[in-house]
């Protein structure tokens, strides 16, 4: 697989350049230099949500790591509560992942979780959170990958693939008056999951319309938007050609506004 990616290197620079500037119409040329030693070092593509640009820094996300670690045969990966230092009192969750890259070679990751480091959408599933950034920086470290994942950035994380939210915003925004997916903090986080997973926006919202069990999006409690957001962040993370022709079932998107 790695062989194969080789030859089709340049292609792929060529698309990651393309997808970037349509989802990002004000990368720099320093940015796109970067991408393109990202492309070529760790073979990874944009359009499959193997990194993404959040404030101007490239951030490999999960789904990437893991594909890494196939193309390079990774041997097997373990992860272990670690009992002494979690507390399901407070939700507050660290794991140990250990990456076995071959027969003699074992790299060790530590990742935590609590609610003061996930986002509040994620409040319930800091041990999955916590779980997911061991095994990041595990895999990070046996594959001499030097730039940060996006779900290990702290309460920017909320969930694995999620885009950060600003530390300035609300824990729980309500809805405006324009009825824009439950608040400004829910509707930029449904966004970068569709630029991210690259979705059809209108698909994802005649999907969220039926989800929510509403006419328009308009008409959706808060609450309920919130739990559609994460149900698509971790369907996209977990199956996306799943996710995909779920989205593709609402081929005549329903009228609503977003």
């Amino acid at each position: 697989m790695q062989t194969s990616c080789n030859r089709s290197m340049a292609k792929l620079i060529r698309e990651n350049v393309r997808t970037v500037k349509a989802l990002y119409p004000s990368v720099t040329s320093s940015q796109l230099l970067t991408l393109r030693d990202l492309t070529r070092g760790l073979c990874l593509s944009v359009r499959m949500g193997d990194v993404v640009s959040l404030e101007g820094k490239w951030y490999v996300t999960h789904p990437g790591l893991l594909r890494i670690a196939q193309r390079r045969r990774c041997k097997s990966i373990r992860t272990q509560l670690s009992e002494g230092v979690s507390s399901p009192q407070e939700s507050r969750w660290v794991f140990k992942a250990t990456v076995l890259k071959s027969n003699s070679e074992i790299f060790i990751g530590y990742g935590d979780a609590d609610p003061s480091n996930v986002s509040a959408l994620l409040h319930g599933a800091e041990m999955r959170v916590a779980e997911t950034r061991a095994v990041n920086r595990a895999l990070r470290k046996a594959y001499g990958i030097g730039i940060c994942s996006v779900e290990e950035i702290g309460s920017f994380a909320g969930h694995p693939g999620a885009a950060p939210e600003s530390k300035k915003l609300p824990q729980h925004a309500s809805a405006d008056g324009n009825g824009n997916f439950g608040g400004r903090t829910v509707r930029d986080r449904l966004c970068q999951l569709i630029r991210q997973h690259q979705l059809d926006a209108a698909l994802v919202k005649s999907y969220a319309i039926d989800f929510c069990g509403v006419k328009t999006l308009r008409d959706a409690p808060r609450e309920q938007v919130e739990k559609f957001v994460v149900h698509l962040a971790d369907w996209a993370e977990k199956d996306r050609n799943a996710l995909l022709s779920q989205l593709n079932s609402y081929g005549n998107p329903k009228a609503g506004a977003a």
